[in-house]
């Protein structure tokens, strides 16, 4: 099971190291996440240089997509070149956005009529593509998922984990990482924020 962390130039590094640090926790169980890249090296909003695990075209084999935020993910979405590469199937394939990630699932038409979660800087440039934005950190509806807020990237991550390895997997990832005495308020934290995004309108 693999998933692709798509990070674009200018990321955020909390949300592509976040959730792709708490997934490979599971690589024991088969789940594996990989920094994709459109380029063989990315930058950074605060300048650390990455370079990928996976090229942009791994988007299309991996069971799981997440699509990361940064400062220049405006500059994604006016891309046709760029979005063209990410050729997405909701149908097979779990796919996640961070922050302003909500602003290439929605230039993808993979939002539909569905609200998404964002960042507050974000917001504006969602609501702009008619999709409604929630003031929580975390929804999904069926395969497709929003996160908003640097941090809610461990939503994302255990939404992802329990999707494919089951609830126990999730809350073991969570706890293990948690902050010491913390722990069980850290996973009880986690299990509500996905449990609730899931069923905000149901």
């Amino acid at each position: 099971m693999q998933v692709a962390v798509v990070t674009f130039d200018g990321f955020n590094e909390l949300d592509s190291f976040i959730a792709s640090a708490l997934i490979n926790r599971c690589r024991k169980d088969g789940l594996e996440a990989f920094i994709t890249t459109p380029t063989p090296v990315v930058t950074s909003m605060n300048g650390v240089e990455v370079t990928g695990q996976r090229p942009m075209e791994f988007v299309t084999e991996a069971d799981v997509v997440l699509i990361g935020s940064g400062v220049k993910t405006r500059d994604v979405v006016a891309d046709d070149r760029l979005t063209s590469r990410l050729s997405l199937d909701p149908s097979r394939q779990l796919i996640g956005s961070q922050c302003s990630g909500a602003l290439v699932l929605a230039r993808l038409g993979l939002l539909g009529g569905m609200p998404a979660c964002t960042d507050m800087t974000s917001r504006p440039f969602v609501e702009a593509c008619d999709v409604t934005v929630l003031d929580a950190p975390f929804h999904a509806e069926g395969n497709i998922a929003t996160a908003g807020g640097c941090l809610a990237s461990q939503y994302l991550a255990t939404w992802v984990i329990t999707r494919m390895l089951g609830e126990d997997a999730a809350r073991d990832v969570i706890g293990y990482v948690a902050p010491v005495g913390e722990n069980q308020e850290t996973v009880a934290r986690a299990m509500r924020a996905i449990h609730a995004g899931e069923a905000v309108l149901g």
